[in-house]
Order: structure tokens, then C-alpha cells, then sequence
């Protein structure tokens, strides 16, 4: 099924490729459930002229297989990409192209790759050997050194407007109801799928998260309940609620969330606090898997949380992140 929100993404890049203007290195931007691994997977096929090529990228997008193509990814027993990986990435596109073609090689994600691995990378986007395209899919930017940043063309996937996103959702699974679920996953349309999966758990969050902040529910019990989900399904969906809450501050909209934190609770919030906070949970999700305690990590979250966000700003601390991460 194609994701209709892509489709002037695909225009462009179809004109450079008849232009034989494509870049030689990409990254793929966008938020979480946008459809980066669907247009990766699509530009890798166009790109080597594949036989599975379609006109539009296609969800669930699959790894296409092909001696030309190189996936990237954490090994499963790991969370990062490690240099080896790299090195052998970059010696296998130092060679010769199978089918003549080129070779495309895809990073996903890119923030997964530790400083070494980076910086192994550097000369190779820099200086591309023969026709190669690297496709680097950012899922959070702010891990990135500059250095890489810099050396790809940024193409942004966009979010469908909400209609467009209902519409897309209903084709692919019409018994659901989908409104609340989609505004819940930030309008992105292939997190509201993985939401719909986790309802249950998203409710119990959710309700976890109005107690919290009304100061029915404890933070250390909260935290035991949300560090048995996988941490970036948790920070994700905080990360969306405290946006609602800032866009909710900020002009006064209405919540577009199911978690409805009451009005009054907003009021007593300084708005500062709550971008402080927001920042905090973005640099956790910007962290490798396995590198902080959860448990603590949770409950320094949440005990800020309930506590109103008041000792989230310190003087003299300019980006409000406290020590909040464990040894563990």
C-alpha cells in the first residue's frame, strides 16, 4: 500500500534521478512513524533500476535484496553500529558495482552509530567511491556529529494532514477507530498502527500520566509500571504529551491527546519548565538503548513530573538536563 504523503518527495527525486542530479548521500528526516524506512527502501530500488521497483514507496516496506544494496543495521544482540561495520561498509563501496549500476548502502538508523563509526564514515561522504548513494535514516538527530550532518542532503518526510492520515488508516484497517489513536501518535500515521497494537498499554499510560500530574498516583509506583515497555515506546509517547501540554500553554488549544491534563494543573506549569522538560526526554530518546538505568531514569522523570516541573530549570544550568541518568 502506498503512503500518499509521500508522493511529492517521490516526484523530486525521480526528476534528479532522470537528470542524473540524485545526490550522493541523503538523510532522511522526519518523525517517528512518517514513513522513512518505506522511502529508503523505495529509493534504494529506483536508484539500481530493481525489478521490485514500484512507482510509489509501499508500506510495510521490506529490505529489498540485491548484491548492490548494503541494510545497515544494530546487530541483534547490540543496540549501536559499530565501526567494523563501518569499515566493511565502506570497503565493499570501494568496489566494483554487480550490475554496473552503482551501490546504495542504508544507515538505520544513523544516530545508532558510535563516535568511531562516524567518523569512519566521514571520507567516504566526502568522497564517494564511483556511483554510490548512502541513505542515512535519522530517527534522532541530535546524536549526529555536525561533521555527518553536514556532508548529506536533508530531505524532510512530512506527516499527512489528519484527514489524509484517517483516510490511509481506514483503507488498511476500516474496523478501527482511528481519530483519537492517530492525534495520540502525533498524526503520524505508522506510529498510530503501533498504537493501535498497544492500546491497552497506552491507556494505562495514559491515565498513569493525569494521576501523576494531579497528584493521585505515586511516581516511583509509575515508574516500576512504565520500565517493564521498551524505553522508546515510553519516551516517545511522553515526548508527544508534553508537546499537547505545551501546545495547549502556549495558545490555549485543546489537548489532542487522550491524556487530558486538566487545565489547572497546565496554569501552575511555567511554560519554560515545560520545554525544559521536553528537552530532557528528547536527549534520553537521542540515547542508545542500554546506556542509562531505566528504572531511575523513569522515576527522576516522573518525580519532576509530579512535582509540577518546578526543580527542572537550575540557576546557571543553561539547558535544564539534570543528572538524571543511571550507571546501569
Amino acid at each position: 500500500m502506498d503512503l500518499p504523503w509521500l508522493h511529492s518527495l517521490e516526484t523530486s527525486w525521480l526528476a534528479s534521478k532522470s537528470q542524473d542530479r540524485l545526490p550522493h548521500a541523503v538523510m532522511l528526516l522526519g518523525a517517528p512513524g512518517s514513513g522513512k524506512r518505506c522511502a529508503a527502501a523505495w529509493m534504494a530500488a529506483t536508484f539500481l533500476d530493481l525489478d521490485v521497483a514500484q512507482a510509489h514507496a509501499q508500506f510495510p516496506p521490506g529490505r529489498p535484496e540485491h548484491a548492490d544494496l548494503r541494510w545497515i543495521s544494530p546487530p541483534e544482540d547490540k543496540h549501536t553500529i559499530g565501526i567494523e561495520q563501518i569499515r566493511a561498509l565502506v570497503a565493499d563501496l570501494s568496489l566494483t558495482s554487480y550490475e554496473g549500476k552503482g551501490k546504495v548502502a542504508i544507515i538505520d538508523p544513523a544516530n545508532a552509530m558510535t563516535a568511531n563509526a562516524a567518523n569512519s564514515l566521514l571520507k567516504t561522504l566526502e568522497e564517494p567511491s564511483g556511483n554510490a548513494l548512502l541513505i542515512l535514516i535519522a530517527d534522532r538527530t541530535g546524536r549526529l556529529p555536525a561533521t555527518i550532518f553536514s556532508r548529506c542532503q536533508k530531505l524532510s518526510i512530512p506527516l499527512p494532514g489528519e484527514s489524509e492520515g484517517l483516510q490511509w488508516l481506514h483503507q488498511l484497517q476500516p474496523a478501527t477507530s482511528w481519530p483519537g489513536i492517530l492525534r495520540g501518535a502525533g498524526n503520524a500515521p505508522l506510529a498510530a498502527l503501533i498504537a493501535a497494537e498497544r492500546q491497552e498499554d497506552t491507556e494505562i499510560m495514559a491515565r498513569d500520566f493525569v494521576a501523576l500530574s494531579a497528584r493521585q498516583a505515586g511516581p516511583l509506583e509509575v515508574a516500576a509500571r512504565w520500565s517493564k515497555y521498551e524505553p522508546d515506546f515510553v519516551l516517545n509517547w511522553l515526548g508527544r504529551q508534553v508537546q499537547s501540554c505545551i501546545l495547549r500553554a502556549s495558545a490555549g488549544l485543546s489537548a489532542p491527546t487522550s491524556a487530558e491534563v486538566s487545565d489547572s494543573v497546565l496554569q501552575r506549569i511555567d511554560r519554560r519548565n515545560l520545554f525544559c522538560y521536553l528537552d530532557i526526554i528528547n536527549r534520553l530518546r537521542g540515547q542508545p538503548a542500554g546506556s542509562y538505568n531505566v528504572l531511575l531514569t523513569l522515576e527522576s522523570l516522573l518525580i519532576d513530573w509530579a512535582g509540577g516541573l518546578l526543580n527542572c530549570r537550575k540557576p546557571g544550568q543553561a539547558t535544564g538536563l539534570q543528572p538524571i541518568m543511571g550507571t546501569g
